[in-house]
């Protein structure tokens, strides 16, 4: 089992710096598991041209080397580059697939009647993104199984890897930043604010390290060092 960090993602407006509104491109944070013979890639946030060469620098692959692409929630900031990956599997949690359908459809046609031509073609780029995923299974290798973290989004799910020594979580938006963990804050704007407080608590409670959703890798710091 092997996992790196390929880029660490950011918020397009961050609350703790005195954000109010988006200020930059936001993008999640970008794992890589290597597990028996899959290469499961997550959250391919940024830019095709860029992911690719990120992968490049940090793990000495290029996109064709990549099984599986995972995304722990459908949201632009999460699957920007995904389309770099057109020869792997790509994976969703099956809750989060079925929340989005109705409503990006809802939106589509709502776009249609209004004869808003741009927003239209970016809700069907949506729409065929979210087509290609499949509801991801339990196991998608070896020690990496699906996580179930309901709140920001319906259906957010994690990535949990066991290994002898510790445990890694990999969190998406539930635990988004080092100050979200720190004080205990959900992020802003969570379809459920009570279950994403759940989630966030799970969280903390199962993992040694957290790959936080928008930040780096950190050392979970409710636990003892390993």
């Amino acid at each position: 089992m092997e996992l790196r960090i390929i880029s660490i993602g950011t918020l397009a407006f961050h609350p703790n710096w005195g954000e109010g509104s988006p200020v930059r491109t936001g993008h999640a944070t970008t794992s890589l598991i290597r597990s028996g013979d899959r290469v499961v890639l997550v959250d391919p946030g940024l830019p095709e041209q860029i992911i690719g060469a990120r992968l490049r620098e940090r793990a000495g692959i290029g996109p064709e080397a990549v099984t599986d692409v995972f995304l722990t929630r459908f949201h632009p900031d999460v699957w920007r580059g995904i389309g770099a990956f057109g020869n792997a599997r790509w994976l969703i949690g099956g809750r989060e697939r079925e929340s989005v359908g109705v409503p990006l459809a809802s939106h589509l046609k709502r776009a249609m009647e209004e004869g808003d031509d741009e927003t239209v073609e970016a809700l069907r780029q949506h729409i065929a993104i979210l087509h290609r995923c499949e509801a991801a299974p339990d196991r998608l290798a070896p020690g990496l199984d699906l996580f179930p973290l309901y709140g920001v989004s319906p259906g957010l799910c994690g990535l949990l890897i066991d290994e002898a020594r510790h445990t890694t979580l990999i969190c998406g938006d539930a635990v988004a930043t080092i100050e979200h963990l720190l004080d205990g804050k959900v992020l802003r704007g969570a379809a459920d604010i009570k279950q994403a407080k759940e989630s966030f608590a799970e969280a903390i409670e199962i993992a040694d390290l957290l790959v936080l959703g928008r930040d780096n890798m950190v050392v979970n710091p409710t636990k003892r060092p390993f």
